[in-house]
């Protein structure tokens, strides 16, 4: 039987967290050692998830929780064997936290059947919260959303990403994809960015802010979130050949519709 969900019990949590952050928002000293980093990103992400459970889980007590670690590669062929569970981002974006830049996410999202039913990205900078359920709709705090109708390559913005990947075992040359793919969108677009966090730059294609979002190698986890609120805005989601994305697909696209008549043959084909 499927756990009746509070779409706004669940969005305060997320909302909470992420403005319990900013509070503490550029008061910590920027780490200058790998020892420091990751002593400050263990710590960020279990004071996430913390407030989170805390939040969530007296209502909803037999939905377990699954920390996504984007250094499992194998852990993100394929969803949990589970009807349903929390699958938790922590803190999207935490090294520009930490550095004191913008660009970071609370991002959230419950797996349903093995596929994202309710994902939520929120930006707490901005005051933005992005969500999206399976079936519903995207919306951007109150405002359904929809991608961009842009038909000129010339003022579109596309933007590229990439993971933490280890080459040797999952993704061989991954850095020369990465430069070739940069490389290959200026040919096509005219505006190439990094906007820093995968689902906060996903939800964005979706609110039309971002016309198309590529990504080679595998990285799940960081996805999922931004993938669900993309898709039900409207725009396509697919792998970097141009196929429908299924879990487990090692790359990336998102792309407005209109993008896809326009740009998405040459693009695939080049890329």
């Amino acid at each position: 039987m499927q756990t009746n969900i509070n779409i706004s019990l669940v969005l305060e949590a997320v909302r909470q967290i992420g403005d319990t952050f900013l509070i503490h928002y550029k008061k910590t000293a920027i780490p200058t050692d790998m020892d420091s980093l990751m002593d400050r990103l263990n710590q960020l992400d279990e004071q996430c998830l913390s407030s989170l459970k805390a939040n969530l889980l007296p209502a909803y007590p037999d939905i377990p929780w699954f920390v996504g670690d984007e250094f499992d590669k194998a852990g993100q062929k394929q969803p949990l064997d589970l009807p349903e569970y929390w699958l938790c981002d922590t803190m999207d974006g935490a090294i520009q936290y930490l550095q004191h830049l913008p660009g970071w996410t609370i991002n959230l999202v419950l797996i349903r059947q093995g596929q994202p039913y309710l994902s939520v990205v929120y930006a707490p900078l901005e005051g933005e919260l992005y969500w999206a359920q399976q079936g519903k709709g995207a919306y951007l705090n109150d405002q359904p959303i929809h991608p961009s109708t842009k038909t000129d390559p010339a003022v579109m913005v596309a933007v590229f990403d990439y993971g933490h990947q280890d080459e040797a075992a999952f993704a061989p040359n991954l850095n020369q994809q990465v430069g070739t793919a940069v490389t290959r969108l200026l040919d096509h677009v005219g505006i190439v960015r990094n906007y820093g966090p995968h689902g906060l730059q996903l939800a964005n294609v979706g609110a039309g802010r971002i016309d198309l979002f590529y990504q080679p190698g595998l990285d799940t986890f960081n996805w999922l979130a931004g993938l669900l609120i993309a898709r039900e805005a409207g725009a396509l989601v697919l792998t970097t050949t141009g196929q429908p994305w299924q879990w487990g697909d090692d790359s990336l696209l998102v792309a407005a519709p209109s993008v896809a008549k326009t740009l998405l043959t040459s693009l695939v084909k080049d890329l």
